[in-house]
């Protein structure tokens, strides 16, 4: 990626031409294909993920390998939980993968302090990247406390479609069992169910939401 390339994401998130230059000089950009796993529970980071195109999927996992979805990062998103984890030299405790094919920016974690002091822009985008990942990590401790599988289900599926900008979700009951930590065969259902009520049609390995 050229550097007026870079220039067209980073300027309509609010950057000053002068850290986008400083962004193009010290990081670098990295093609991710759809299922790709960028970021593994207990690595260390020494990078933290820009999205510029397509869509990450963030997961938490337990020790049997479970996992329950958090949170989907786009456009102009980057992962609070990586950024904690690099300033702390911490090891990771999400998952961050590829839901389609993507486009990241690769930020080297050794320039954030120098960058949060020097930019308001970037700053202001380190802190609103904090508070949004915070409201959607509240959101998804609500759904697994206060609401019922349907609902949940329902929400995960308004999710992706936000997410993706399509109202077609191309994933098995499997996969969406797995990421709502359930079984197959609830999912199964639950999805007839809301066929029924005329909210989604399927066919072979896709969901439309009407």
């Amino acid at each position: 990626m050229d550097k007026s390339e870079l220039s067209g994401h980073l300027l309509k998130y609010g950057f000053e031409p002068a850290l986008v230059d400083e962004i193009y000089a010290n990081g670098r950009s990295k093609k991710v294909t759809a299922g790709e796993v960028i970021v593994r529970p207990g690595q260390n980071n020494n990078f933290i993920p820009l999205v510029l195109e397509g869509v990450l999927k963030v997961t938490r996992h337990d020790e049997d390998g479970s996992e329950i979805f958090l949170y989907y990062l786009e456009g102009g998103d980057t992962c609070a939980m990586s950024i904690s984890c690099c300033i702390d030299n911490s090891k990771s405790q999400i998952s961050a993968s590829a839901e389609e094919d993507s486009l990241i920016w690769m930020i080297p974690v050794e320039y954030l302090d120098s960058w949060i002091a020097k930019y308001q822009s970037f700053r202001r985008f380190i802190f609103n990247s904090y508070r949004e990942r915070f409201d959607e990590m509240l959101l998804a401790i609500d759904s697994m406390a206060f609401m019922k599988m349907d609902e949940r289900l329902y929400k995960y599926l308004l999710d992706k479609k936000q997410a993706s900008g399509s109202f077609e979700i191309k994933k098995t009951h499997e996969q969406i069992a797995k990421e709502l930590n359930t079984s197959r065969v609830v999912i199964s259902r639950l999805l007839k169910q809301l066929e029924n009520e005329e909210k989604i049609e399927q066919s072979r390995n896709k969901i439309e939401i009407l």
